[in-house]
């Protein structure tokens, strides 16, 4: 699979490909040279109201995802998306976030997406 999820708090690995942040603020703790970051597309990250109405408990998973597909079909986030699928389709991406549960956030439909359009 050319697409893989890693927190931003792991070290580098040789076959990470292309390191690209998926989450709107910088990671606390985390210098720029440490993390190696080769892309960092904040317009195809959730908004910040979005963001703010998951982490508040106020809905569900699955109510986010479909709002942040939503997001995702805007122009600005589409197009940021589209450039993604071309990385894809290069070689490696590795998808890098501070969320502590990677599966259960929207780095999970970013790799549905990604892997839908592979298939």
């Amino acid at each position: 699979m050319s697409v893989r999820v890693r927190r931003v708090y792991d070290p580098p690995e040789p076959d990470d490909g292309v390191r690209v942040l998926v989450d709107r603020l910088w990671p606390r703790g985390v210098s720029k040279d440490a993390a190696r970051v080769d892309e960092w597309p904040k317009g195809l990250t959730p908004s910040t109201e979005l963001r703010r109405w998951y982490h508040a408990g106020e809905g569900s998973y699955e109510e986010f995802a479909r709002r942040y597909e939503a997001e995702l079909a805007e122009p600005e986030a589409a197009g940021l998306l589209d450039r993604l699928r071309g990385s894809v389709r290069e070689g490696p991406v590795t998808l890098l976030t501070s969320a502590k549960s990677p599966e259960h956030s929207h780095t999970a439909v970013l790799v549905r997406l990604l892997e839908a359009d592979r298939g």
